[in-house]
């Protein structure tokens, strides 16, 4: 099974899914990509394209399909109502679903216990190439089908595996979740620019520029975020006095670590 030979098929095409599958197309990692969309708008941006083949439903894939990767890309709150029809694939075909919440017990009932299945929690930035993913395998997965799932993660940003699939629901919180929180930091900042006195054109161009910019620098660099946040406070200066209210009892930490656990919880509450 190599990317000249891949066939994969593709269930929803929304943000995330239509992230992936752009990612696929400009690697080239499959022969053949067939996707499963009923709204022709979130489709359209791909019609047209080689190996690229759209359907309306289940029902009108092609008697014959024998895909190698079937990847589930639809919202968590309808996936049980979607993965039963897919289990025609199994064994054959390895599963890949990055709906968050739903474990990797939840697809094995719905698609037998012989399946192989990965669960895999990508972040939005994956639609800029600057994703990250979090993927947990069952036993059934074997070394080959590993790889690939982690060669079509990889087409939308970093990969990281791990073995205890109930750190996922963490992982769901902090990096799944996590861009949410960078806006809103964004939003915050821009309307605390406002109450500054700054326009709110100028508030909104800066704390936009400046999330953006800080973000780059700390993907670049080497240095940790605690040491770049040290090397930008100078003591006594306007930075430390602003970081006296962030790093306060009251401040960004403890906000930080009840809504990852809020998220967490939520994620928990997700698999049912």
């Amino acid at each position: 099974m190599t990317g000249d030979t891949l066939s994969l098929l593709l269930v929803g095409c929304g943000k995330m899914g239509g992230a992936l599958l752009a990612g696929w197309i400009e690697r080239r990692i499959a022969s053949a990509i067939a996707v499963v969309e009923p709204s022709p708008e979130a489709v359209a941006p791909f019609r047209g394209r080689p190996g690229v083949t759209a359907y309306d439903d289940l029902r009108s894939l092609p008697p014959g399909l024998a895909p190698d990767i079937v990847v589930f890309a639809t919202k968590p709150q309808g996936i049980e109502a979607v993965v039963p029809g897919y289990r025609r694939f199994a064994p054959a075909a390895l599963f890949l679903s990055i709906a968050a919440g739903k474990t990797i017990a939840s697809f094995e009932a719905m698609l037998g216990d012989d399946a192989a299945v990965v669960r895999a929690m990508p972040n939005t930035p994956a639609q800029v190439g600057r994703g990250i993913t979090v993927a947990c395998a069952n036993a059934r997965v074997n070394a080959v089908q590993r790889q690939r799932a982690g060669e079509l993660l990889a087409a939308v940003g970093a990969v990281e595996w791990v073995d205890d699939e109930r750190l996922m629901d963490a992982v769901t919180a902090v990096s799944g979740s996590g861009p949410a929180y960078v806006f809103l930091l964004a939003e915050c900042l821009a309307e605390a620019g406002v109450k500054a006195g700054l326009p709110a054109e100028l508030a909104a161009t800066l704390a936009r520029a400046t999330v953006a910019g800080a973000g780059e620098l700390l993907h670049r660099a080497p240095e940790p975020a605690a040491v770049l946040r040290k090397n930008v406070t100078s003591p006594g200066g306007t930075t430390a006095a602003a970081l006296e209210v962030l790093m306060g009892a009251q401040g960004l930490q403890p906000l930080m670590t009840a809504a990852v656990a809020a998220a967490t919880r939520r994620s928990r509450e997700l698999a049912g």
